[in-house]
């Protein structure tokens, strides 16, 4: 993202500040993208982080905080930005690459949702909360990286659905011992499982475990989908997209590897499992190998409907990835990886 001004340079860094005290893992992230989709990323990222402080901190129920978003949301969109680093920075997002307003709408509906407590009666809508905090990311990145055809578009809220279902599975101790429940009522009921009792004591048995394994396999439907899409983004995102997706289906996995019970500990994949993961995995992410169907899950048609019928802004030109540089990118990005995780275990040294 070219930035013409000194607002810009220090909105920019405003941005980046927001990011390295927020999330290690999307920071982590973020240098795996090409330059010239980092910035646009984190204006972002800063952003949404903005908007879900304000509506944690909207403890009045009032739901003043997401009008007061809606609000900023709308000056954004009229080129008229609050003077807030963040609000203009994404606002020259919106413009570069003609962003619909219905991706961040989606996702401030999504935050509003965590903090009405909602619980969702069915797998459906599951998946309609999931399309609204994560496959809203999915789009919204995709349309980053120029994306805007159908197919590539579906894959990518699928990919976002499927991560959110992984913290779903991954998180439902932590999330019953602070009063919130994602999992499908109808399928805890099904499996014999009183809601509103387990929320009071939330125990680990078996009949919680088969939901959780519903849920997990529900997520590797989405995560097959996506990877179709992966492979046919631009070479210089696929290795970082292909990463997150691989680290985040892992997650899953380990949750089954300890006999589905994340309500005595929460899953925590290893440093050297993760490296594993990403050599065996990430050179599947060269070349395509599956077909991709036209559409994402029923709720996040709406998203990519929104994408497809705005018309897209000139992207600037960058040089293809040539296939003799493949492997340099594969390794760089396991390099990356492998340091990361060692600066991980270098602070929690530290902290102990």
């Amino acid at each position: 993202m070219l930035l013409h001004s000194e607002t810009e340079v220090a909105d920019m860094e405003a941005c980046r500040k927001l990011l390295q005290g927020g999330s290690l893992s999307f920071h982590a992230a973020s240098r795996l993208l090409p330059c010239a989709m980092r910035d646009p990323a984190i204006a972002l990222y800063a952003f949404c982080r903005e908007a879900d402080d304000v509506i944690d901190n909207d403890a009045s129920g009032s739901k003043a905080g997401l009008s007061w978003l809606q609000e900023r949301l709308s000056l954004i969109y009229d080129g008229r930005p609050l003077d807030l680093p963040a609000d203009r920075a994404f606002a020259h997002v919106v413009e570069r690459y003609a962003l619909p307003r219905a991706l961040p709408e989606a996702l401030l509906e999504g935050f509003a949702w965590d903090s009405e407590g909602r619980r969702y009666p069915t797998f459906a809508d599951v998946r309609a909360y999931s399309v609204r905090v994560a496959g809203t990311v999915g789009a919204m990145m995709a349309v980053l990286m120029g994306v805007r055809d159908r197919k590539r578009l579906s894959a990518a809220v699928d990919l976002g659905v499927a991560m959110q279902l992984s913290n779903i599975a991954r998180d439902v101790g932590e999330d019953a011992r602070n009063g919130r429940l994602y999992l499908p009522l109808d399928w805890m009921t099904e499996a014999g499982i009183d809601p509103d009792a387990f929320l009071a004591n939330p125990v680990f048995s078996k009949e919680l475990g088969y939901v959780v394994h519903r849920l997990l396999y529900a997520a590797d439907g989405y995560y097959n989908h996506a990877s179709a899409g992966i492979t046919r983004l631009p070479m210089n995102c696929r290795f970082g997209i292909g990463a997150a997706s691989l680290l985040y289906r892992e997650i899953g996995m380990q949750v089954a590897r300890q006999g589905l019970n994340s309500v005595t500990s929460r899953a925590v994949v290893s440093g050297r499992r993760k490296l594993w993961v990403l050599a065996s995995g990430l050179g599947n992410m060269a070349v395509p190998t599956r077909s991709l169907r036209t559409a994402p899950v029923p709720e996040g048609v709406y998203l990519v409907d929104a994408v497809v019928d705005t018309p897209a802004r000139p992207m600037p030109h960058e040089a293809r990835t040539p296939w003799w540089k493949l492997a340099d990118r594969l390794v760089w990005t396991m390099d990356l990886f492998a340091r990361l995780e060692q600066r991980e275990r270098l602070q929690s040294q530290h902290n102990i």
